[in-house]
Parts: C-alpha cells; sequence; structure tokens
C-alpha cells in the first residue's frame, strides 16, 4: 500500500475511533471538553493496541521515503523569482575564506537600522541610539 494512501486510512480510523468515543461520552452528559480530552485519550490508546499493522506499514514507508530506499520524487520546479541566483551572485563574488559583504546582501533581510528610509515623511524624524526613528 502507499505510504499516502496509508496515512489517510490511518488517521480516518485514529478520527473514526475518536468521534464515536466523544459521541459516547457526550451522551452521558458529560462536560464537552472534558469529554475531547477523554476521547483522545481514549482513541490513543485504542489506536495503540488495535491499529499496530497500519502503523507499521505507516511507519515502514515514511522510513523509505526519508532514507531513499523507494522511488525518488520529483523536484518541484524552481519559482520564479527565486533568490538563489542572487545568493550565488554573492557566494561567487566573497573571496575564499571571507564572509560576503553586507552591502552585497540584498536589503529585503535588513534589519531596521541598516534599511534605506523611503517615506518622505519620515526623512527628518530623529533616530533614536537602537537605529529605530
Amino acid at each position: 500500500m502507499k505510504t499516502g494512501r496509508t496515512w489517510l486510512v490511518y488517521t480516518l480510523i485514529r478520527l473514526g475511533i475518536f468521534a464515536v468515543a466523544l459521541a459516547a461520552l457526550l451522551l452521558t452528559q458529560m462536560t464537552p471538553w472534558i469529554a475531547a480530552a477523554v476521547a483522545a485519550v481514549i482513541s490513543l490508546c485504542a489506536s495503540y493496541i488495535f491499529l499496530r499493522k497500519p502503523r507499521e506499514e505507516l511507519a515502514a514507508g515514511l522510513y523509505e521515503a526519508r532514507h531513499g530506499t523507494g522511488r525518488e520524487a520529483a523536484r518541484a520546479p524552481e519559482k520564479a523569482g527565486s533568490d538563489e541566483e542572487n545568493e550565488d551572485a554573492v557566494v561567487d563574488r566573497a573571496m575564499p575564506g571571507e564572509a560576503p559583504r553586507t552591502d552585497d546582501v540584498t536589503r529585503a533581510g535588513a534589519s531596521r537600522a541598516e534599511a534605506p528610509r523611503t517615506d518622505e515623511s519620515c526623512a527628518d524624524a530623529p533616530r533614536t541610539d537602537d537605529g529605530t526613528s
């Protein structure tokens, strides 16, 4: 069975156990939030005891996906406007063993003190010691 299908079946069975336990507890006139907590514990215990096979299949599928013993998933195509080209250019310009200069880094991630001011109304505002207005 595929990992995705196993995951879906296992999750739906666990949600079903929780729903049945919650409905039974609510029929006993239990406080709703306490009933939900108790139903969660009941569904956890029931799924641990009775759902061993689906849980092990899921674990094996996740292990295969993580360690590459299954088929390799295709990489998603790179989105337009990706920063990879800019990052590569900054790294290529840096001398070996030297960190890239801060003026080479895009200003989008710059701190407030380093970011250039573009709002004309704030141009004359005094700066505090920490670099903010």
